[in-house]
């Protein structure tokens, strides 16, 4: 078999076409249903069994169980799945992984997608240059879906053949003949290369040409998809690492599913695969999967019959893929919590401890499905603001504790502590937000990752402010300045000003999908408010201080405080103002008018 290592690298682009458009088709469906999956992942939190739908559809929707189970480990690394729940997603993700493999066997063989490719092409392509989002996205996942089965295609032309080659032939041959080792052999094969390519999909593409040239066997073709199941298990748990326990405890979770299922199938392969067969055969009449093997161990295969054997050996597979996940969520469903408790005696939890900074739910990696790495950065920035919200409170006791005492000094470190780990977050959440920037992402995602940025710039911002307030309280009692229940209350009454507009802020962060105008308006009317006790504050001072009702000293520091505090309300309503264009590009867009400004200031200034 004359075969050089220009066809072998030619197999190599077949397999990364393949590869590539599996990965173009799934940016396509996420990016045109990125605020649909939003909104379904919001259903985890239910019960197990919509959680085990959750986890089917968001994998059939980003074609990748991998990052549907990865999705998961960042949410249970961050508290906000328990561990029995994310077992149940991840379970499903185990069976909605099978979505791409019925694509492939249901088109790869029964329509000659060749004859369709180039034109479908010739109306995707066109699309990407549309204006509107929705029809760039819909072009994007027809220009994958064509490159998915071109490179389907191209692997079938580059892979060697073997039927010129009797000698390479007999050499397979002694490897598929060796009982239930050769079951074995091929199961470890299938899990080396999917942990290799990490991608069960593009494995079963691979052993689908196999199976279907009819170099291997049926069985040996569902020992290698058998492998790959397991082998999938790798991204999850590289996507751990960075995490928690618990975190590990769920990515381990899904890699002991895979494996524990693949054992008891091993065990019964043999009745297993041929009630498989038994299945396509004989109950859907979809043809024989044993027939094109056989008819290529006795000499040939007839032109006629190719394609209808062709078929039935890859829907064969697909239904030996799906019953066997089917089986096992069925059989592994009701035991999630001895799961659980085995988890939790694989993987000890250390003790919570005060820990100096560490993102709650960021992790190191991105996730496949780009338009899917916003949340977990919303979902630091309301950390973000809870951490500079309790940096406010740290300051408002600050205010009433003596100087120089022991618990002055102990708020004082922990401001400083506090605002230490601010400027860390914002450049955490910004380099994970340039990141996401770098992915495939539509036009409102974008906007919306701009938006953010601007954010996380804002509470940077807030705690600087609280750390100079706190500064300015610490130069007061080196300058022997003292203020009287007059400064004290009117100090009082700015920050309880500004706290009531920080605890909206956060509030309308923390549901930041669902953001009204009133919500809006209502941190708008109290900056006014702080602007006004400010200009109230400096015009009395002015007078105070030249009535001698406190000494012009204690004046400079009293205003220093009130301005910076009216500096916080700034830099709360810049927040809002991101806010609000959030929410008037998502109003936009699903009603295709344009919103009017909410902030007054803006306005005037517009």
């Amino acid at each position: 078999m004359d075969y050089s290592l220009v066809d072998f690298l030619a197999l190599l682009g077949a397999v990364c076409l393949f590869l590539y458009g599996m990965k173009i088709m799934s940016e396509g469906l996420q990016k045109t249903a990125g605020s649909r999956l939003r909104s379904i992942l919001a259903w985890m939190t239910k019960n197990r069994f919509l959680a085990i739908i959750t986890g089917i559809v968001i994998t059939a929707l980003i074609q990748s169980s991998s990052a549907s189970v990865s999705m998961v480990v960042s949410f249970v690394n961050a508290g906000l799945m328990p561990l029995e729940q994310s077992l149940a997603v991840s379970f499903g993700a185990a069976l909605g992984t099978t979505f791409t493999e019925w694509i492939i066997a249901i088109f790869g063989f029964k329509v000659k997608m060749s004859a369709f490719l180039l034109p479908l092409l010739a109306f995707a392509v066109p699309m990407l240059f549309v204006k509107k989002n929705n029809y760039k996205n819909v072009g994007e996942l027809l220009i994958g879906f064509a490159f998915l089965f071109m490179g389907l295609d191209a692997i079938s032309a580059n892979v060697p053949d073997l039927s010129k080659s009797p000698e390479v032939f007999a050499g397979l041959q002694q490897y598929t003949s060796m009982g239930f080792l050769s079951i074995l052999i091929f199961t470890l094969v299938g899990w080396i290369v999917t942990m290799v390519i990490q991608s069960s999909a593009a494995t079963f593409a691979i052993v689908l040409i196999m199976a279907t040239k009819g170099w291997i066997s049926f069985d040996i073709a569902c020992a290698m998809v058998l492998g790959a199941s397991i082998g999938t298990s790798i991204t999850p748990l590289l996507a751990s690492l960075g995490g928690n326990a618990e975190a590990k405890k769920a990515a381990l979770g899904h890699a002991l599913f895979n494996l524990f299922g693949a054992v008891w199938v091993l065990i019964v392969f043999e009745p297993f695969v041929s009630m498989v067969t038994w299945v396509v055969k004989d109950l859907f009449h979809l043809g024989d999967p044993l027939a094109l093997y056989n008819s290529v161990k006795d000499g040939g295969v007839d032109s006629s019959s190719l394609v209808s054997e062709q078929v039935a050996m890859s829907i064969g597979m697909t239904m030996f893929h799906t019953i066997f996940k089917l089986c096992n969520l069925l059989i592994m469903i009701w035991f999630t919590k001895l799961y659980v408790k085995l988890l939790n005696v694989l993987i000890r939890s250390k003790k919570k401890e005060d820990e100096e900074f560490q993102l709650k739910y960021i992790q190191g990696g991105l996730m496949s499905a780009s338009e899917l790495n916003i949340d977990p950065a919303q979902r630091e920035i309301v950390v973000f603001a809870q951490r500079v919200e309790r940096m406010l409170g740290m300051v408002k006791e600050l205010v009433h504790t003596k100087t120089g005492t022991p618990e002055f000094n102990k708020i004082l470190s922990r401001v400083q502590k506090y605002e230490d780990i601010t400027d860390r977050m914002e450049f955490e959440i910004g380099s994970y937000l340039n990141k996401v920037l770098d992915g495939r992402l539509s036009s409102q995602a974008k906007a919306r990752v701009a938006s953010l940025l601007s954010i996380i710039s804002e509470l940077e911002s807030i705690g600087d402010s609280c750390n100079n307030i706190a500064k300015a309280l610490v130069r007061k009692e080196e300058a022997d300045a003292h203020f009287n229940e007059y400064n004290y209350a009117n100090i009082d009454e700015m920050l309880r000003l500004v706290s009531e507009a920080m605890t909206n802020m956060l509030m309308v962060l923390t549901d930041i999908d669902n953001v009204t105008a009133e919500d809006l308006m209502r941190s708008y009317n109290k900056e006014r408010e702080i602007n006004n006790f400010r200009n109230q504050c400096r015009t009395e001072n002015i007078e105070n201080v030249n009535q001698k009702k406190y000494p012009y000293k204690a004046g400079i520091f009293y205003m220093d405080i009130v301005c910076e505090a009216e500096k916080l309300g700034d830099f709360i309503v810049n927040v809002i103002d991101s806010m609000e264009d959030i929410m008037r590009r998502s109003k936009s867009d699903s009603s295709g008018m344009p919103m009017g400004e909410l902030n007054p200031e803006k306005v005037a200034m517009g």
